[in-house]
């Protein structure tokens, strides 16, 4: 296929947490602003004066000096940034907004304060705590702990305006990204995509990582280019996945899944745009704030949520997600060490095996695809019973 026009611009923004992009917005009085997980609504640090960036440690190499301050036994994630924060690599940062989500993490963000590693005298970091369930004083409690840890810190630290009128106008720039992505991504339907799953995860991610009123204009170019791209004629994939999991950051993993054979049509994981890019429907009379936090909470995906519905429902939504997509299997990712997917996976995989009859497999694996060399191997085995399958069920339907 044709090469994307602006993939390789998208690709080199991503080798640098702060980019050309992210210096540009700085330059034109905007502030940064941090987050690292999806229960802080990414919506909220779009409001005027502000652009958001999901914090990432690109290229990231040795983890000696974090591994000292925090344990070898921590997420390559967690240890990853701490170290990019000793080696200065964060300091266009102006607030880092965190979520009680799991120890590991919180014990980077302590030490973003505890080592000082931004030098800006108005940076802060925040903690919200979110709940488990969705219940109606978890709802009023998600509600309260956004509104004082992300929304009234924003006011009273840089003066940002979190009227609800902002809110709205903070919507509606975050939806029009959500609708090019999701109109990108019905291609990865067809039966030939017209895009690969690297090429959207680029796409995806950029959109997360760089001031959205920076690159919504290629955004669009992009989606225009890609009605009338024509794939090639003979596919170069053998089967098609849906990956699914946790915090995935590094688009040469799925680089690396699809040189082994496998089309990645769907991605959900933690970075993922299922979900991630859904439109935030507000009503004209309803509270802003508690309408945003409900998208939250009812499209969250994390294992992090115990209620049976909600466990339930993740596994319906990845088997939901294989059909819509017409892949052939499932490939359950964990970053090493992950607390919450250590538990989703081993479960979730048997049932999406046993119970709903979708091949899957389980690969543990580190933060950058550079420590990954295993994983090649294991998606090709995956890929070849693919094969196989297809072949038995072609001779038992003959």
């Amino acid at each position: 296929m044709k090469d994307l026009k602006y993939l390789y611009e998208f690709e080199n923004l991503l080798q640098e947490a702060n980019n050309d992009l992210v210096q540009q917005a700085k330059k034109d009085g905007r502030l940064c602003l941090a987050y690292t997980c999806y229960h802080i609504p990414e919506v909220l640090l779009n409001l005027p004066g502000c652009f958001s960036t999901r914090l990432r440690a690109p290229r990231t190499g040795s983890l000696d000096i974090s591994t000292y301050y925090l344990s070898s036994f921590l997420c390559g994630f967690s240890k990853a940034i701490v170290e990019r924060g000793i080696e200065g690599g964060y300091q266009h940062l102006d607030a880092l907004f965190g979520s009680e989500t799991c120890s590991q993490m919180n014990r980077a963000y302590e030490h973003f304060e505890l080592l000082h590693l931004v030098d800006n005298e108005k940076f802060f970091v925040t903690i919200a705590d979110i709940p488990f369930k969705i219940m109606p004083h978890t709802i009023k409690h998600y509600k309260r702990q956004i509104q004082e840890k992300v929304l009234d810190k924003l006011q009273e630290v840089y003066g940002v305006d979190i009227s609800e009128d902002a809110m709205r106008k903070a919507v509606e720039e975050h939806n029009e990204v959500c609708r090019i992505l999701t109109e990108i991504g019905e291609y990865r339907k067809e039966d030939n995509p017209r895009i690969t799953g690297y090429e959207y995860h680029i796409l995806n991610l950029v959109s997360y990582c760089c001031p959205k009123y920076l690159i919504i204009d290629r955004l669009r170019e992009t989606a225009e280019e890609l009605k009338t791209r024509v794939p090639d004629e003979k596919k170069n994939y053998r089967a098609k996945i849906v990956v699914v999991g946790s915090e995935m950051d590094d688009p040469d993993f799925t680089k690396l899944i699809e040189e082994s054979g496998a089309l990645v049509v769907a991605d959900r994981f933690c970075f993922g745009a299922l979900p991630g890019r859904e439109e935030i429907k507000l009503t004209d009379d309803g509270d802003v704030l508690e309408q945003i936090i409900l998208h939250y909470m009812k499209t969250c995906q994390c294992p992090r949520y115990m209620e049976q519905a909600k466990v339930e429902g993740r596994r319906e939504y990845v088997r939901k997600l294989v059909e819509d997509y017409h892949a052939d299997g499932v490939l359950y990712e964990q970053l090493k060490f992950c607390e919450y997917w250590g538990y989703e996976r081993a479960l979730a995989s048997h049932v999406v095996t046993n119970d709903f009859g979708i091949p899957s497999v389980c690969v543990d694996r580190q933060y950058t695809a550079s420590a990954s060399g295993q994983l090649r191997t294991r998606v090709q085995a995956f890929v070849e019973s693919l094969e196989i399958k297809k072949i038995q069920k072609g001779k038992e339907q003959a």
